[in-house]
């Protein structure tokens, strides 16, 4: 799993590898290495947009040489990628017969099929 940080370009769905800052009162506008969080005032770029950027007449562009590496997995998403695994293989309880004394009629308002409910229409 990678950092979930899009690239703020309107319309581009690329990830973000770069991060865009102005410097105003040096007419600068740095691109570098992605931060490690998202700032006001920042933008993030994914490499195609951050490698083709142009500022404005009188401006200067401050580009990182080398290559845009993409951000390492972070802790929370390790967790959630974990979590999910464990939740896709836990062991789903046996449901009752339809028929036997315990079980929901089909009469029912609701019934349950894992995280899901149904609700069925009202007549």
């Amino acid at each position: 799993m990678r950092s979930s940080r899009r690239c703020t370009r309107n319309g581009c769905p690329r990830q973000a590898v770069a991060t865009l800052t102005y410097v105003y009162n040096e007419s600068t506008a740095v691109v570098g290495p992605l931060a490690a969080f998202a700032e006001p005032h920042t933008y993030d770029l994914c490499e195609p947009h951050a490698r083709s950027l142009t500022a404005p007449r009188g401006w200067d562009v401050v580009r990182h040489e080398g290559e845009f590496e993409p951000p390492p997995p972070t802790t929370d998403d390790l967790v959630a990628l974990a979590e999910a695994v464990r939740e896709a293989a836990r062991p789903v309880a046996p449901r009752p017969p339809e028929d036997s004394p315990g079980s929901a009629s089909s009469t029912s308002s609701t019934g349950r099929r894992g995280h899901l409910r149904v609700i069925p229409p009202s007549h």
